[in-house]
C-alpha cells in the first residue's frame, strides 16, 4: 500500500497517485477452468497517465500494485506499477486497437530493493532537474515551456515534456541538458490539456481537474454546447486551467439537446395587434419563453412555449392576436411551475441567531407582563392579593431545602405554651398568686 494512503483519508495526491486511473479486476474472485492458460500481457502504469502492455514470458505471477522492472525501446529497464492481469488486459488491448505485434516488449522481473532505491532516487531528481533546464531554455530565448520531466527507471534516460504554439529548434538545448545532467535526453512535445493532466490542479469548481483523476480522453468542446446551454460567452469563465475551453461543457450537452427539440424554431419575434413582441430569454427545462414590445424593455411577458406555437400558427395563417398579455402566465402559475424541493432547510434550522429570538421573545413577554400589572388599579391588585381562592403557598428557606429530615422534625415537634411561664394575676379576693 502506497504510505501517503496511510496518512489520508483513503486518496492519494502524489505524482502517479496509488488511485489514479486505477481499473477494478473483476475477474480476480472468479475461480478459472483447471487447464486455463493465463494471457501472457499485462498492463503496467508508469508516471502520469501513462499506460502500456508488456509481455510476460517468465509466467511471473502478479499482482494489481507491484513493482516489476520492464524492457525500454532505447534500451535499459524502467520500473512501473502493474495495473491489471488475466483476461480483461485482452479486453482492454482490443479496445485501444493493440495488438500483440504493436506490444513486443516484455517484463524483466519484480523490482528488487536495489532497483526500488535508484528508481526512487531518480524521482527526488526531477524537481532540481526541472529548475536547472527551465533555466537554460531561458537563457537560450527558446520560445516553449518545459512543463515536466520524467527519469527512466534506472536514470540513465531523462524525457522533457514541453508546450510550444510553433515547432522550435532544440538541438543546442539537448546539448546542454546532456551536459549539465549526463543522461540521454528526450523531447516530447504535449498539448495544454495533456499538460494540465499531467500537473494536476483545482478547477472552479472546487474540485481536482477531471483530466487529472478520471478522463482518459479529450473530446473537442466548441462555443456552441455554452450557446445551448444559455450560458455567457465568456472566455475567462469557460475556460478551465489549461486556457482551452472546459471538457465539462459538453457533460449535460445532450441533455439540453433533447430540452431544445420542444423549442420552436425562428420564434425570435410574433406579431400581434399592439405591435411585434421581441424574444428576451428562454427557459429550455420549464417551457417558457419570455417576449416584450418595442419600446417596453423593462416588461417581460411569459408565455408557454404551447402558446408561442398557437401564435406561429396565426401569423402563418395572416392572423394576430390582440395582446400577448392575454395568452401570458399568472404569477401564481410561473409560482406553481418552479420545482419544489423535498428537503428541509437544515442550514436555516441551524442558524446562528436561533438561540437570541427566544431571548428577545422572553424578554418581550416579561415586558408586557409587567406593562398590563401596572395598568390594573391598585384597588384591583389589592383584590387579587385578598382573593380567598388564590392559594398562597410558603415560601422554603435554603437551609430547609437542603435538609428534609430537620424539616419533618421540626413539623412534629409540639408548639410550646406561650402562658406557661408567665405568673398568673392575683383576683381581687385576695388571692395569693400560685406558680404552676
Amino acid at each position: 500500500m502506497c504510505a501517503c494512503r496511510l496518512q489520508s483519508n483513503g486518496s492519494c495526491l502524489t505524482d502517479g497517485g496509488c488511485s489514479k486511473l486505477d481499473v477494478y479486476d473483476w475477474l480476480s474472485d472468479m475461480d478459472l477452468p483447471i487447464n486455463y492458460k493465463p494471457f501472457p500481457y499485462v498492463e503496467i502504469r508508469f508516471k502520469g497517465a501513462r499506460k502500456d502492455f508488456y509481455r510476460n514470458d517468465e509466467n511471473i505471477y502478479l499482482e494489481a500494485g507491484e513493482l516489476v522492472a520492464v524492457e525500454t525501446t532505447t534500451g535499459g529497464y524502467d520500473i512501473g506499477h502493474v495495473t491489471l492481469t488475466g483476461e480483461l488486459v485482452r479486453m482492454q488491448m482490443n479496445r485501444k486497437k493493440v495488438t500483440e505485434e504493436k506490444a513486443p516488449l516484455k517484463i524483466y522481473r519484480k523490482a528488487s530493493p536495489q532497483d526500488v532505491d535508484k528508481w526512487k532516487n531518480a524521482k527526488e531528481r526531477e524537481s532540481e532537474t526541472m529548475h536547472k533546464s527551465r533555466t537554460i531554455a531561458l537563457e537560450l530565448g527558446l520560445a516553449m515551456k518545459l512543463s515536466d520531466v520524467e527519469y527512466q527507471g534506472d536514470r540513465s534516460k531523462a524525457t522533457f515534456y514541453y508546450t510550444a504554439e510553433g515547432r522550435v529548434d532544440f538541438r543546442e538545448l539537448i546539448k546542454k541538458l546532456a551536459e549539465a545532467f549526463r543522461v540521454r535526453i528526450e523531447m516530447r512535445q504535449i498539448g495544454m490539456r495533456q499538460e494540465a493532466s499531467r500537473l494536476g490542479g483545482i478547477g472552479s469548481c472546487g474540485r481536482e481537474l477531471c483530466c487529472s483523476t478520471w478522463l482518459t480522453d479529450f473530446k473537442t468542446v466548441s462555443t456552441s454546447a455554452a450557446r445551448y446551454q444559455n450560458l455567457s460567452l465568456n472566455t475567462l469563465k469557460l475556460a478551465g486551467q489549461c486556457g482551452k475551453l472546459k471538457c465539462c461543457l459538453n457533460y449535460e450537452l445532450d441533455t439540453y439537446m433533447d430540452a431544445l427539440k420542444t423549442i420552436p424554431d425562428n420564434a425570435d419575434r410574433l406579431k400581434t395587434e399592439k405591435g411585434e413582441a421581441r424574444l428576451q430569454k428562454t427557459d429550455i427545462f420549464k417551457q417558457i419563453m419570455w417576449y416584450t414590445y418595442f419600446g417596453e424593455d423593462n416588461t417581460w411577458i411569459p408565455i408557454e412555449v404551447s402558446r408561442v406555437k398557437e401564435v406561429q400558427e396565426m401569423n402563418k395563417r395572416g392572423e394576430k392576436p390582440e395582446d400577448l398579455r392575454d395568452l401570458a402566465l399568472i404569477m401564481e402559475e410561473l409560482k406553481s411551475a418552479e420545482k419544489s424541493f423535498d428537503y428541509e432547510n437544515v442550514v436555516g434550522q441551524d442558524s446562528l441567531t436561533r438561540l437570541d429570538d427566544k431571548r428577545n421573545k422572553n424578554k418581550n413577554n416579561n415586558k408586557n407582563k409587567a406593562k398590563s400589572r401596572s395598568d390594573k388599579n391598585p384597588n384591583q391588585l389589592n383584590k387579587e392579593e385578598n382573593n380567598p381562592n388564590k392559594t398562597n403557598i410558603p415560601k422554603l428557606k435554603t437551609a430547609d431545602l437542603n435538609n428534609p429530615n430537620q424539616n419533618a422534625a421540626t413539623e412534629n415537634k409540639p408548639k410550646p405554651n406561650k402562658n406557661r411561664n408567665k405568673k398568673r394575676r392575683p383576683n381581687n379576693n385576695n388571692e395569693k398568686p400560685s406558680q404552676d
